[in-house]
């Protein structure tokens, strides 16, 4: 798997990060999903320099142009609900790809820490010999992406994968870097090194799909 982490980097997706992860901006639901959109965009264009690309000749009022356009087939697959923040902004700068839906939450059968993520739904186009794009925000344990890659099984084969996820922990990282296949690409804009006992990133931003839409019960 190839990592392409930019906490180290000067980029304008810092102030987005410390923003997403300062509780007293956090209140606003509307700037944090906000902020998760252009963090998206951000990941969007980096990823953007590793597709495939043919010329194109575009006519103007005064003559033409050749301009190199991406030819890769995309489908950018959200992880309900946390995701949808994150796949807008995926699909701003995208917005000619295919799309695909997945639910997944944690389950806690005996109401501990302990928990199995459970797939409910999936809706998606063939992704054979297409460019999967799988969007999770937090990347805490790597299950969930796990989980997912397991459900697109029926779904043929992609030509590639990429991960875009906000904040990831070093556990999870290492957890998909041994399930996904290896030219997988993961883009992402933070990494901590803490899981709590409820497996939570720590600092982390606690739970994104209750910052972006309210608390569920």
């Amino acid at each position: 798997m190839t990592i392409h982490n930019f906490e180290n980097e000067n980029t304008i997706l810092n102030q987005f990060i410390a923003e997403i992860r300062d509780v007293s901006i956090q209140a606003d639901r509307m700037r944090f999903r906000r902020n998760i959109e252009r963090i998206g965009e951000v990941l969007s264009y980096e990823l953007s320099k590793t597709l495939n690309y043919v010329p194109l000749t575009v006519t103007t009022p005064l003559g033409s142009k050749r301009i190199s356009v991406p030819k890769d087939e995309l489908v950018l697959c959200t992880v309900l609900r946390a995701g949808l923040p994150l796949h807008f902004g995926l699909l701003n700068y995208f917005d000619k790809a295919e799309n695909a839906f997945i639910s997944a939450y944690r389950s806690h059968p005996d109401e501990g820490d302990a928990f199995e993520v459970i797939i409910k739904y999936l809706a998606s186009p063939s992704i054979e010999n297409k460019t999967l794009v799988i969007s999770d925000p937090m990347l805490a344990t790597g299950k969930t992406l796990e989980n997912v890659l397991k459900a697109f099984e029926k779904y043929k084969k992609p030509k590639q994968i990429h991960i875009v996820s906000v904040i990831g922990s070093t556990a999870g990282v290492e957890h998909i870097q041994a399930v996904f296949p290896e030219n997988t690409h993961l883009w992402i804009a933070a990494i901590d090194d803490t899981l709590n006992n409820k497996s939570y990133i720590v600092p982390g931003i606690g739970d994104a799909g209750d910052l972006s839409f309210g608390t569920k019960l």
